[in-house]
């Protein structure tokens, strides 16, 4: 009776949604502590903390954004890859605003958040509007802002790196508050409110149920067009705020380069955080999870000597191997495993 008890309690825990992005972060934190003993080690300088850890929740912070949104789209069936362009218009928008150089004086900065923050708002109305009403396939919709997007940026930098001097805007993105990076405290702030949001009332339900079967939905009276769009919006929004993040880390705005890959990023880290890609199921703090296992990896490649160029195989590995363990099948098998030893026990 006590083994089947513990084979039970173990395997509720082994399908809990978290647990295996979890245990991968904590294996490439060992693996990292066994190459540099002091990983973990964190020290203050003039206030402020430094170390690994605090460069990995740095750079995760905008990846955490833009996956935020991802997520939603996906849970709603559908996809977003015009995340990258809209990182880099935003941010194009941004330093074309605050240049001298180019606007014979340069903005405040509010102005310029503000309308960076305007172009994730458009691109979101565009998606959502060809997703939702128009009836577009959404991958079709995304493309067709990834590809114009992207030449969208390169027009507003002239196809030139703009480089960034406002101290204001510069502490966005490279900034401290209370010893932690200011872009840290954005992505805590927007993934905490984007969690009472969908846990706190009934939107989250909503969008689980058009996920799940949306022509039921439609026939129940919710209105599935309106909250489709309302995503798509929300995930331009998201990717604009990394973009402004991006843009003053950098300390400058890259129209061809800025954001490039990311959507693929995105949508690994909302893979590895248990978000069903067929829709329906979603986990926010799983999404962070796997944000914070890509920007892990991304360092451990480094430091234990993987060439650069090897980086994104080493990523795919990884990928393959989590989003394996976390099928159903590969479930089955190892539950199915696990009773018969616990049976011939």
């Amino acid at each position: 009776m006590t083994t089947n008890d513990s084979s039970g309690g173990l395997r509720g825990f082994l399908k809990s949604p978290l647990i295996w992005p979890a245990l991968t972060l904590i294996l490439l934190i060992v693996l990292n502590l066994a190459v540099h003993p002091n990983f973990l080690g964190i020290r203050m300088l003039n206030g402020h903390m430094f170390g690994a850890p605090i460069d990995i929740l740095n750079r995760a912070a905008p990846l955490t954004l833009v996956a935020l949104g991802m997520t939603l789209v996906i849970a709603t069936r559908g996809i977003d890859i015009s995340v990258g362009a809209v990182v880099a218009i935003a941010g194009a928008m941004a330093a074309t605003l605050l240049a001298p150089s180019i606007t014979s004086h340069g903005y405040p900065v509010a102005v310029a958040v503000l309308a960076a923050l305007a172009v994730g708002l458009l691109s979101g109305i565009w998606n959502g509007t060809l997703v939702s009403f128009v009836g577009m396939q959404p991958i079709i919709a995304t493309l067709i802002l990834m590809v114009a997007g992207r030449g969208v940026a390169q027009l507003l930098t002239a196809g030139q790196i703009i480089p960034i001097s406002t101290p204001a805007y510069l502490f966005l993105g490279g900034g401290y508050l209370l010893g932690m990076p200011f872009s840290v405290w954005v992505a805590v702030v927007v993934v905490l409110g984007t969690f009472a949001l969908m846990e706190g009332t009934a939107l989250g339900l909503f969008i689980r149920a058009i996920g799940v079967n949306p022509t039921a939905t439609r026939f129940v009276g919710l209105r599935m067009k309106a909250i489709v769009f309302l995503v798509y919006v929300f995930s331009g929004l998201t990717a604009s705020l990394a973009g402004v993040l991006i843009s003053s880390n950098v300390r400058s705005a890259d129209g061809n380069n800025a954001g490039l890959l990311l959507e693929l990023d995105a949508i690994l880290a909302v893979t590895l955080g248990g978000t069903s890609l067929l829709g329906g199921r979603f986990s926010l703090m799983g999404t962070v999870l796997g944000a914070l296992i890509i920007q892990t990896l991304t360092y451990t490649t480094y430091s234990i000597g993987v060439p650069p160029e090897a980086n994104l195989v080493v990523k795919a590995a990884v990928v393959l191997v989590v989003s394996i363990i976390q099928s159903p099948t590969a479930r089955f098998y190892l539950f199915y495993a696990f009773g018969k030893r616990s049976v011939a026990s």
